[in-house]
């Protein structure tokens, strides 16, 4: 079967250190195109490859059949809906867009023009979190009652780049904010509120660096926590439930082996070598990490192109995180719990987490 042809819209650090090696480490899969103004840059790192100047060009090739929006946040929504009604499949990094309302408006655009739209929500792939997920599923901790997610990180002088400056989807609510929520919400589903605080605690930031939100569920609370300014680092989750305590300590060590030029799928790709640690009121054990490997959401996005699978990250369960974001910034803003809306389109199924109205529940 014909490789799936694609544009990748950016070559800036998602494109280039993500969306890149990982499309060129998948089957089914082949760059054609890449917008970028580093022509240079773009041939060094892939060769051979045709550079557009604009990204409408890049979607205006005949040769395209998917397109990657690797782009500033702000661009995300306009360029998924110009690729769309070019009738190209598309995927989205995260966040999904600005808004809630603009992320729908994508997502209707894709059910019109019958195209695949799905988002990078790559950090579902994460050794660190498949580790929890399965012990949670196991039932190693009992019934979950508290859940605590971390991406902190230790950079102190504000650097001139977009995603710290004060521009529309800038800050560390809109950057690392859609990891932690999308997993929270894969985990358990969607809170009944959130509450959140987003801070700007460096000298000289211009957009938020620090973000903590608590989520609301019944029978558990979930944290997520992000942050510039965190030298020792914090355990990437805490976990507690009635049958005990699971401490996940390292990162997930796919974003430092891509940094470091490690093709994906090469020996040790998505290894990790941090066991978690299961404290049970009797004693304390390691719990043996499962690999991570992000290349798991582009080979999803080639069987659902082709009819082989289902979405990786159907649009309806990023809306949910957008929904989430979205919330997060009133709820800090106004300094209250908010309760998440969701398009009147999406609802719940006891089956999964998330579908549109009229789609049967995924297996």
């Amino acid at each position: 079967m014909d490789d799936c042809r694609v544009a990748l819209i950016g070559f800036g650090y998602a494109g280039r250190v993500f969306h890149a090696p990982l499309i060129g480490a998948t089957q089914g899969l082949r760059i054609a195109a890449v917008a970028s103004s580093r022509p240079d840059t773009v041939r060094a790192a892939l060769g051979d490859v045709a550079v557009e100047a604009t990204p409408e060009a890049a979607i205006a090739r005949d040769d395209i059949d998917l397109v990657v929006v690797a782009t500033p946040n702000d661009r995300h929504a306009p360029l998924a809906m110009a690729a769309l009604d070019a009738g190209k499949h598309v995927v989205v990094d995260k966040p999904f867009a600005l808004t809630l309302a603009d992320a729908a408006a994508v997502v209707d655009a894709a059910r019109r023009a019958k195209r695949l739209v799905s988002v990078f929500h790559n950090r579902r792939w994460d050794s660190d979190f498949l580790t929890v997920a399965a012990a949670i599923a196991r039932g190693d901790l009992g019934q979950v009652v508290h859940f605590e997610s971390h991406f902190d990180r230790f950079r102190p002088q504000v650097r001139d780049r977009w995603r710290e400056r004060r521009v529309p989807g800038g800050g560390i609510w809109y950057d690392l904010g859609p990891h932690l929520i999308d997993q929270a919400v894969h985990l358990f589903g969607m809170p009944e509120r959130i509450e959140a605080d987003l801070a700007v605690l460096r000298p000289g930031g211009q957009a938020d660096d620090w973000a903590h939100a608590v989520l609301a569920y019944p029978d558990k609370r979930v944290i997520v926590h992000a942050s510039m300014l965190s030298a020792g680092g914090s355990p990437r989750f805490v976990v507690h439930g009635t049958g005990g305590t699971l401490v996940k300590a390292m990162p997930d060590q796919q974003e430092a082996q891509l940094l470091a030029g490690m093709i994906p799928g090469v020996p040790g790709w998505g290894e990790d070598p941090d066991p978690a640690i299961l404290h049970d009121g009797a004693g304390s054990r390691a719990v043996a990490t499962v690999s991570g490997d992000q290349r798991r959401f582009y080979r999803g996005v080639v069987a659902a192109i082709r009819g082989e699978g289902p979405n990786p990250v159907p649009p309806e369960e990023a809306l949910a995180t957008m929904s989430l974001i979205e919330a997060g910034l009133r709820a800090s803003a106004e300094r209250r719990a908010v309760t998440p809306a969701l398009p009147a389109n999406v609802t719940m199924s006891s089956e999964t987490p998330w579908r549109l109205e009229g789609r049967p529940p995924r297996p």
